[in-house]
């Protein structure tokens, strides 16, 4: 099985915390530098997400609209960094950062976990312009991380801008409901991860809920790493465990192996 760079061991050993170690009732909210430092204090890995700012700039935040995570609407992609950073989190007055200022918090303490959101998604959406900012905010950092993409086109272009870093899928049931508006084709031929050798993965991130996929299965006894997400419980995480390597979690406090 071909594959791109191996995944670093330090993604095998500490629990991942999805969005970082998010907890709005803290003061945490999702993908805050906030979040982020409670992740490293604790000692866990971190999962974060990308989405593209109107200047260019790989922003820290999940969605593509403002309105779940913030007081403001509309589209991330159609404000500035600047603007952006401006704009507070919900249950914080941190704004939302660049994929610069938290590589400068986590400055290679724990790994990360990047996730490059699918931009094609978004009104104007296109492959490229978000590869091309994260691959520039992470050109000089030493830090153990990791990138992946629910869309094996985005992997693509990130494996050819920046060979070297390693890279995987984010994968799941891809259910047509769950996933729309995605198409039902589209879901009936991502569920069986074809891209995974085209794209030189290394690695998946895959549902938890869907882990004894015979796909899967395959994909790990010729080679692939297998993380998965997400948990929200020691007993969901013994589950994914017989299958997974490692976990992203949210919700409670995973145990550090």
């Amino acid at each position: 099985m071909p594959t791109g760079p191996a995944l670093p061991a330090a993604f095998l050993a500490a629990p991942l915390a999805h969005r970082a170690l998010h907890d709005r009732a803290q003061g945490r909210p999702e993908n805050s530098r906030a979040a982020i430092r409670a992740a490293i204090a604790a000692g866990y890995g971190i999962e974060i997400d990308l989405q593209l700012s109107a200047d260019g700039q790989a922003m820290v935040f999940h969605d593509e609209g403002l309105e779940r995570l913030t007081a403001a609407t509309g589209w991330v992609k159609d404000r500035s960094a600047a603007e952006l950073g401006a704009i507070a989190l919900r249950d914080s007055d941190e704004g939302i950062p660049t994929l610069a200022e938290v590589l400068a918090i986590v400055a290679g303490r724990v790994p990360l976990l990047i996730e490059v959101k699918d931009q094609m998604l978004t009104p104007g959406g296109r492959i490229g312009p978000l590869e091309q900012a994260t691959v520039a905010a992470l050109r000089g950092y030493a830090g153990p991380v990791a990138l992946m993409s629910f869309n094996p086109d985005a992997v693509a272009e990130l494996a050819r801008l920046a060979p070297d870093l390693p890279r995987g899928l984010t994968t799941g049931s891809f259910d047509p409901v769950e996933y729309a508006p995605l198409p039902p084709d589209l879901c009936a031929r991502l569920r069986e991860i074809p891209d995974y050798d085209r794209v030189g993965a290394g690695f998946i991130s895959h549902e938890a809920a869907d882990l004894n996929r015979a796909r899967v299965l395959a994909l790990k006894a010729a080679g692939a790493r297998i993380l998965c997400w997400t948990i929200t419980s020691p007993e969901a995480e013994a589950r994914a465990r017989r299958v997974a390597e490692n976990i992203t979690f949210e919700g409670y406090q995973a145990p550090r192996t």
